[in-house]
């Protein structure tokens, strides 16, 4: 295995990212959702890159939107996209672009025939599009959001498209034969092109007291949450293409609710007082993650609700100084939300997980959470110690 170098200049303009929730899947009633409007960002995004700045962030996750800019099969629409680029480059403003992000065009699910076929054409149309507008540029994209998580949803509880129960596995397979596919034509096209992965960390563990089967089943259920990036890099199902130089940056998506037990799923607490003794530090989840690839890694999504958001935000930023500490080439940590989003099923519901809250009921739509952004503005000096220190040891500009 080849481990990347630990001692490295991050790609990335800024360690602190933000995410703006992009998702425009079909909800459990069938019914599309389409987050990027329905927390203003589209209409705000400048305002928001005005915002995320003041707090020393510019870097952002953001999405195309597949069901949007595909109008017909094999005919595309990036004028939205292409203001959102401005934007970015008016307030200095890195951005990884999500392709799709759970959403479908309405004729289109993973199981369809073309669907492949239509993913590649799509992200080739966007890498041209891309190239066009930003030339010179590197080009950070995410072919496919997600994977494990859409493919339970979809394929195992029905939460989604394609209404699926017990077809997780058939649908994980659909989706990174695409994504290969995918990949493999964006690099071709370019040699600008990064795919950034945004997989979910978990720890999935036993009852107390158990069983060898049960241990058994914990450890076989934990391996699973990898299946995807190991398609991705060739390591199973080789028919598909896969190979280990197709990815560039291991993104790890984590909240507060990741680590769980196989039998009643009860959530293992991250703020107890005494901590249960199967609940695992998330530096020491990170660490076997990147070790797993050798590649550098980002938390490429976190957050938690409510009045909890300034404690997670120190808890996060104390396990990243011990990732910066056990030499880890950890490039990044995304807020995520970064502007507070509403329930996928309940639209009516907002949860109160990002930096700022949405409030339509004013001029400005948006209210910071103060806490919050005291504890992002503490975790910026303490990992900026971290990361200058490392930066007087010998380094190698990344690619």
């Amino acid at each position: 295995m080849c481990i990347a170098t630990k001692h490295m200049r991050s790609p990335f303009k800024t360690f602190w990212m933000a995410g703006f929730e992009c998702t425009d899947q079909l909800n459990a009633s069938g019914d599309r959702v389409d987050l990027l409007q329905m927390t203003g960002h589209l209409a705000l995004i400048r305002e928001d890159y005005l915002r995320i700045s003041s707090l020393g962030i510019r870097t952002v996750r953001e999405g195309i939107r597949w069901s949007v800019v595909e109008y017909k099969p094999y005919h595309y629409n990036f004028d939205f996209v292409l203001d959102m680029m401005h934007a970015g480059r008016e307030y200095d403003v890195q951005q990884i672009w999500d392709i799709c992000h759970f959403g479908y065009p309405a004729d289109l699910s993973p199981f369809h025939p073309h669907f492949t076929s239509r993913f590649v054409a799509l992200c080739e149309a966007f890498t041209v599009f891309y190239i066009k507008h930003n030339p010179g540029k590197l080009m950070y994209v995410t072919p496919v959001n997600e994977v494990s998580f859409i493919s339970w949803l979809g394929g195992e509880v029905g939460g989604t498209v394609p209404y699926c129960t017990k077809n997780g596995w058939e649908l994980k397979y659909a989706l990174v034969r695409a994504y290969i596919a995918a990949s493999k034509a964006m690099k071709r096209i370019s040699g600008l092109v990064r795919i950034v992965t945004t997989e979910p960390l978990v720890n999935m563990v036993p009852g107390l007291f158990p069983t060898d089967e049960e241990l058994a089943l914990a450890q076989v259920e934990n391996e699973q949450q990898f299946q995807a990036i190991d398609m991705l890099c060739g390591r199973i199902c080789p028919e598909l293409g896969g190979s280990g130089d197709l990815v560039d940056v291991l993104g790890y998506n984590y909240y507060y609710n990741n680590q769980w037990t196989i039998d009643s799923h009860e959530v293992l607490g991250w703020n107890d007082p005494v901590h249960d003794p199967r609940w695992r530090p998330l530096a020491d989840l990170l660490e076997s993650a990147y070790y797993r690839y050798g590649k550098p890694i980002i938390l490429s999504e976190t957050s938690h609700p409510k009045e909890d958001r300034p404690l997670w935000i120190e808890m996060i930023t104390s396990q990243c100084a011990e990732l910066i500490d056990r030499n880890v080439p950890l490039l990044g940590v995304c807020i995520y939300p970064i502007i507070d989003r509403p329930d996928w099923d309940r639209l009516d519901v907002w949860h109160h997980s990002g930096v700022w809250d949405t409030d339509f009921s004013g001029p400005n739509a948006r209210v910071l959470h103060h806490p919050s952004a005291m504890a992002l503005l503490a975790g910026r000096k303490l990992i900026d110690q971290k990361l200058e220190l490392k930066a007087s040891a010998p380094a190698r500009e990344w690619q």
